[in-house]
């Protein structure tokens, strides 16, 4: 059973409550003071706490998607490679559709009723990066009045180490955006979901790696090729936007500030502002400053030209640890008198889907309201 079943979560609870009864009912027989009965109780009450804690983490786990199976849990995923021969994916292209779903809580099963959730692998074509994705398709792209239309995409990223699947099921990005589109208060788009983390277990920050993953690369140009390539996709740059929270939101923003050739739009739902070092990213640099002033948005705003582009970011005055540097990135953004910036201030909130469940609905509009189907 996988990391993220109900039947795990729901075994492991049955096994606490079991436990629990057990050391109950054990209790009076250990109730003596010889070492036996001593190791006793001290062991019934660490296994107690342990399925407690066991519990709690696989609901948490299931709530806000941290990691997407055992493997993935001890980073030893081994279900995507990084590098892959173009051969191998046959005449599919650098998008294969491998899987289909129906939008929960759409009305009706047709997708020119209920729109589709098409699940992929794309390869980009320079990186070589192969990774999944879900790609959400309005019910407009396949109703017979817009067969010659095409329409504007958001490519919309997870944190670290968050599951794409947890973009559509446990921040619901498809079912709002049909519901903000059938209210007339967004335009119908692509959606194009996935994970930043495109070389799994290492988080590499939306980052050119000297020597490893060209993770930038990727974003700005391959991802946009290969969706352009198998979708009516508008092809040009005020078609695309991106979103991301926490570490997406960082990739967001910065997709959208060095490429905005490729991106019109970056909205960064509690996004930091600056890449860290750690033992969860190795050294993404290897000692070139260049490429890490570059990857520090403040640096960027301070030393190169202001990128034509509009940005979005999100904090809370209560419960964010980004808030005081969302408003000064907000002052620094309005310094350059180019780059559009808005934002999103809540005034309590946490660094938790909950947050970002609550901001997600004005985030699509926003980005829908900046971008162009043609």
């Amino acid at each position: 059973m996988g990391l993220t079943s109900n039947q795990v979560l729901v075994g492991a609870i049955v096994f606490a409550v079991l436990l629990f009864g057990g050391t109950v009912w054990l209790w009076p027989r250990l109730a003596r003071r010889n070492w036996r009965a001593v190791s006793g109780r001290v062991g019934l009450l660490l296994a107690t706490q342990l399925a407690l804690f066991v519990c709690v983490a696989l609901a948490a786990n299931q709530a806000f998607g941290f990691y997407a199976s055992w493997a993935d849990l001890m980073g030893r995923e081994k279900g995507q490679g990084v590098v892959v021969d173009h051969p191998a994916l046959g005449s599919g292209g650098p998008l294969e559709v491998v899987d289909t779903a129906r939008v929960r809580g759409a009305v009706g099963s047709r997708p020119e009723v209920a729109g589709q959730i098409q699940q992929v692998d794309i390869v980009g074509r320079t990186t070589h990066i192969a990774t999944p994705a879900y790609v959400y398709l309005p019910p407009e792209y396949f109703q017979a009045r817009y067969r010659a239309r095409t329409f504007p995409a958001a490519v919309v990223l997870t944190g670290y180490p968050g599951t794409a699947k947890a973009l559509v099921d446990k921040l619901h990005y498809p079912r709002t955006a049909q519901e903000l589109a059938k209210d007339g208060r967004m335009q119908p788009m692509i959606l194009v979901m996935m994970r930043p983390t495109v070389a799994p277990p290492r988080d590499t920050e939306c980052v050119d790696v000297p020597g490893g993953p060209q993770t930038e690369t990727f974003f700005a140009k391959d991802l946009p090729e290969a969706v352009l390539a198998h979708y009516r996709v508008g092809a040009k740059p005020g078609s695309w936007g991106i979103i991301g929270d926490s570490t997406g939101g960082y990739c967001a923003l910065k997709l959208a500030m060095h490429h905005p050739g490729s991106y019109a739009a970056g909205a960064g739902l509690s996004p930091y502002y600056k890449a860290p070092v750690d033992p969860t990213t190795g050294d993404l640099f290897q000692g070139d400053k260049r490429l890490r002033d570059r990857a520090n948005l403040w640096w960027f705003l301070k030393h190169a030209p202001a990128p034509d582009t509009s940005l979005l970011v999100t904090s809370s005055r209560i419960g964010e640890s980004n808030y005081r540097d969302t408003l000064k990135f907000i002052e620094r953004v309005r310094e350059t008198k180019r780059t559009r910036i808005s934002s999103i201030i809540l005034e309590s909130g946490g660094h938790n889907f909950n947050t970002w469940r609550r901001e997600i609905p004005a985030t699509l509009q926003w980005i829908s309201g900046r971008l162009s189907d043609r």
